[in-house]
């Protein structure tokens, strides 16, 4: 059996298939581990949920920032992003079924046997493992209920940008949602900055580094993340592995072997706008 965790697919069905032919990735005795953001910039967001959802137990999925954002415009709360390709997705006759079953996705996931961690973004500073767990289900419970459309409409928002246990109702929630899904800089007393994209050699790292060099709290188990495609998997931190390397902007998707470590990586030639 076989672990494989991959990057941002963003709707690049047709190189997350070649890339799992290519690892000889078995789903009848393997795993895929899928760190958010199934759909948005790529052309097949809906080839891609219908694959996924098709590996069945195989498949172990977190949820990412385009990912809510897509429930979100299901429910009629926001619009599609600029460049986001969709409607082939919200039109289709099974889209209430994949839906359905994406909201019931969590996000963070820890291994039973090996012991990582995945997240989309990153855990906040602030946090230990078993914190992150136990806010996760926080949202999660929402997320999963049936009045699941009023934490959608409430999450977006850059405040508040900085942890305090007592945060309460949707400015908790919020904080949260935004450090496991969007959370790339933190300023140096761990508050959240949203605006910077950029890879840490383009920054001042006397004003913010990435969430994983200011973590207060030690963490024994490896976080595997996305999201941050300008990093293109590159991390000088021990225990900290980056999966996204843009695929969807004509660069690379690329998945690690757990057992050995070892990464996949195909070349893609589409473009996001």
């Amino acid at each position: 059996m076989g672990t494989y965790i991959i990057g941002d697919i963003q709707g690049c069905c047709d190189e997350l298939q070649q890339l799992l032919e290519l690892a000889s990735f078995d789903a009848d005795k393997d795993e895929l581990w899928i760190t958010g953001d199934l759909v948005a910039r790529g052309p097949k967001s809906l080839q891609t949920l219908r694959f996924v959802k098709g590996l069945g137990e195989s498949a172990k999925i977190i949820l990412g920032n385009h990912d809510l954002h897509l429930l979100a415009t299901w429910q009629g709360l926001h619009k599609p992003k600029k460049g986001d390709k969709l409607e082939d997705l919200l039109n289709a006759p099974d889209c209430e079924t994949l839906l359905q079953w994406l909201r019931q996705q969590p996000l963070l996931l820890r291994h039973p046997k090996f012991n990582f961690v995945m997240v989309h973004a990153g855990i906040s500073p602030q946090w230990t493992i078993e914190q992150a767990e136990a806010l996760a289900r926080e949202v999660e419970i929402e997320l999963h209920g049936s009045e699941f459309k009023g934490l959608l409409h409430k999450m977006y928002g850059n405040h508040p940008n900085s942890w305090s246990e007592s945060l309460q109702g949707e400015q908790r929630l919020r904080f949260i949602i935004n450090a496991f899904t969007r959370m790339r800089y933190c300023f140096l007393d761990g508050s959240l900055e949203f605006k910077n994209k950029l890879n840490p050699e383009n920054t001042d790292r006397s004003v913010m580094k990435p969430w994983f060099e200011i973590a207060t709290r030690d963490h024994d188990s490896p976080i595997l993340f996305g999201h941050w495609a300008a990093l293109m998997g590159k991390v000088n931190t021990q225990g900290v592995y980056a999966l996204d390397t843009g695929c969807v902007w004509g660069n690379s998707l690329t998945m690690l072997r757990w057992e050995d470590k070892k990464r996949f990586s195909l070349a893609c030639t589409l473009r996001g706008n």
